[in-house]
C-alpha cells in the first residue's frame, strides 16, 4: 500500500514530517499480481546504495526477492537460521551504532539470502500518526464511522520501519490471517501483508489477532549485514511475538538482550550473538 504525498507533507527522503499525515494513497497491486511470493515489490523501489562506513548500516531498496510458491501460512514457513540466515530473527543495534535512524533499533527480519536482507524496525513509533487516521486518509472508513471500529483495530501501533520507502505501508501480523497472493509467511507465526485488503479486515474486525503497521522498511546489499555484524554492528536473537507486537516500544530494546542474557548497562562494545 502506498502514501501519495501532499506539498510539504514530507521531507525530501520521503520520511513523514511530524505533525502531518499522509496524503489520500491508491492501494498498490503488483504485490499479488505474481504466481511467486515476494517480500512485497510495492515496497521495493529505488536508487542502488551508496557505500557506507564500516559497521554503519546502508539501507538498500533492493530487498532480495523470496520465490516461495503461494500457500497456507504455517506449510510456507522458511527456517531461515538453519540455512545461516536470520530472516525469522531479530536484529539488535549494538550501543555503539553509528547511524542515528538505527540507534536503539530492533529489526524484524523478514528476508535474508545471498541477495541481501530487508526488515522492519519494531521499536520506533512513527509520530503523530494513529491508525485510525490512516484507516481514514486510505478512505477504509469514514471519518464519521471511526467511533464504530472495533477495540482492537485502535490498538494497531504504526511504527517508523525503516529509512526506506516510507510512504510505504507493511503489515506484520499473526499467521491467523492469510490473503492468497498478497500474504508472505516468514516465519513461526508472523506474516507480512501489504495491501489494503488486510486494514479492510481489521476495520470489519475481521484481521488478525496482533498486527503493526510499519512505514517504510530497512535493505542491505548482499554480504553487507553479515560485514555489520562481524564488525560490531548487530547482534541477533530468536524472534517472539511480544519483541514484534507489544505496544511498549520503548521497553523493546533492554528486553530483546535480557532475552539473550545480557545486561544492556554491562555491555560493551565487544562482538558477539546469539
Amino acid at each position: 500500500m502506498k502514501f501519495g504525498r501532499k506539498p510539504g507533507a514530507q521531507e525530501d527522503n520521503g520520511a513523514v514530517t511530524p505533525g502531518t499525515k499522509p496524503d489520500t494513497p491508491a492501494a498498490d497491486t503488483d504485490a499479488a499480481a505474481s504466481s511467486k511470493t515476494s517480500v512485497p515489490k510495492s515496497g521495493l523501489r529505488g536508487k542502488a546504495p551508496m557505500p557506507a562506513e564500516p559497521g554503519t548500516p546502508r539501507v538498500d531498496p533492493r530487498a532480495p526477492e523470496v520465490t516461495k510458491p503461494l500457500g497456507k501460512a504455517k506449510s510456507q514457513q522458511r527456517k531461515g537460521s538453519k540455512r545461516g540466515y536470520l530472516d525469522g530473527q531479530m536484529l539488535i543495534a549494538m550501543p555503539s551504532m553509528g547511524d542515528d535512524r538505527f540507534a536503539r533499533s530492533v529489526i524484524y527480519m523478514c528476508a535474508h539470502s545471498s541477495e541481501g536482507a530487508m526488515g522492519i524496525i519494531v521499536n520506533q513509533p512513527a509520530a503523530n500518526i494513529s491508525f485510525p487516521d490512516l484507516l481514514v486518509q486510505l478512505d477504509v472508513v469514514a471519518a464519521a464511522d471511526l467511533i464504530q471500529l472495533p477495540p482492537h483495530a485502535g490498538g494497531v501501533k504504526v511504527l517508523k520501519g525503516g529509512p526506506v520507502e516510507t510512504s510505504r505501508g507493511f503489515v506484520l501480523h499473526s499467521s491467523d490471517f492469510f490473503i492468497e497472493n498478497s500474504t508472505l509467511p516468514i516465519d513461526e507465526g508472523i506474516c507480512l501483508t501489504a495491501t489494503l485488503d488486510i486494514l479492510k479486515a481489521i476495520a470489519r474486525g475481521d484481521g488478525p489477532k496482533r498486527a503493526v503497521l510499519a512505514l517504510g522498511y530497512a535493505g542491505w546489499a548482499p554480504g553487507q549485514l553479515e560485514s555489520e555484524i562481524n564488525q560490531n554492528g548487530w547482534l541477533h536473537c530468536a524472534a517472539d511475538s511480544e519483541l514484534i507486537f507489544s505496544p511498549d516500544t520503548d521497553a523493546k530494546y533492554e528486553k530483546a538482550f535480557r532475552k539473550i542474557g545480557i545486561d544492556l548497562g554491562m555491555l560493551s562494545s565487544e562482538a558477539g550473538h546469539a
